[in-house]
């Protein structure tokens, strides 16, 4: 067949359009982020981990040069958000920001929860936050050592609060409970909303709050502080004391924590971007300022998320196992 002018052209736009074709994957690993990047968030609008995402979403944005959005997809404890990251696109443009719930507790009292940590690529660590036992005030008990006296004096006579079963605020309760010994009831609320209702009408003893959600009500004098879950004070509560100062408790240290996940095998140059970025935000002194009002303490960027996580699950399975959570 003779070959023509036009032929050789059209071989040649063929042959270049053929090498455009497959240098577009790596061009495009190249250039992220070039669109808008979602976080995705597994509760509504307002709470902790959403005030958490959205102060992420605007560090983000400023460092990688793309608009960083929030879509919050509440239910299920913050499954149903977590499960849709699991099953997006490994390119970086979904992200989520999860709490200790969805991302170690809430597959360990749920059966039907099928992912695990395992199926997200770990990014970092963002804060971490504690929680709070706090008394009514008709519960007759000004401080921790109060609590302990009666309760331990009076097995199953009282009761405590939590925003439902499984959730930290729970499992903080039953930690408590194993640490000391100690027999209460579990009273599990549809939310903050209720149990606050409830304790500050006196129609319960006890409750565990985030410290963020408490702290209003405890400056109010509306409930009283018995003391904090994490190892040492919060930095925001200085005069609230840490349950672990009290011997008896000095394993007590729980709390609810936030981090930046992907879905898996997110590829090395997209996972290094973020991580700069996200790592860039932790030490900026506007984000640190904007987490420490909020009651939080933000994370070092030198956490190792995976172990951080193994660990995490480890424990909180320990408690369920303890106090026989399932849903």
């Amino acid at each position: 067949m003779q070959t023509t002018p036009s032929s050789l052209r059209r071989t040649a736009l063929l042959c270049g359009l053929a090498l455009m074709a497959a240098a577009a994957p790596a061009f495009a690993q190249d250039v992220y982020p070039s669109k808008p990047i979602t976080i995705v968030v597994g509760y509504p609008p307002g709470g902790s981990t959403d005030l958490t995402g959205r102060n992420v979403a605007l560090e983000l944005s400023a460092k990688l040069g793309v608009p960083v959005v929030i879509e919050n997809i509440g239910g299920a404890g913050g499954a149903i958000g977590a499960q849709k990251v699991v099953s997006a696109a490994p390119d970086g443009y979904t992200l989520f920001v999860g709490a200790s719930n969805e991302l170690a507790i809430v597959g360990l009292v749920n059966k039907k929860i099928k992912y695990s940590p395992k199926d997200f690529t770990a990014i970092g660590l963002i804060a971490s936050q504690p929680l709070v036992l706090v008394a009514s005030t008709g519960a007759g008990v000004k401080n921790f050592a109060e609590f302990t006296q009666k309760v331990s004096k009076n097995p199953g006579k009282f009761s405590y609060g939590s925003s439902g079963v499984g959730t930290s605020l729970h499992l903080a309760g039953e930690m408590v409970k194993e640490q000391g010994k100690l027999f209460m009831t579990h009273i599990p609320y549809r939310g903050v909303a209720p149990l606050t209702n409830d304790l500050m009408g006196n129609n319960l003893e006890y409750g565990v709050f985030v410290l963020s959600s408490g702290l209003p009500h405890i400056k109010s004098g509306k409930v009283i502080a018995l003391g904090t879950t994490e190892a040492k004070r919060s930095a925001t509560t200085p005069d609230i004391p840490a349950l672990a100062e009290t011997p008896q408790f000095k394993n007590v240290d729980i709390g609810v924590w936030f981090a930046l996940m992907g879905p898996a095998n997110l590829p090395k140059p997209v996972f290094d971007k973020v991580k700069k970025a996200l790592n860039d935000s932790l030490q900026s002194p506007e984000f640190r300022k904007k987490m420490e009002a909020s009651g939080s303490t933000v994370a070092s960027p030198t956490v190792n998320l995976d172990q951080f996580l193994t660990a995490e699950v480890a424990k909180y399975k320990k408690i369920v196992e303890f106090a026989k959570i399932e849903e």
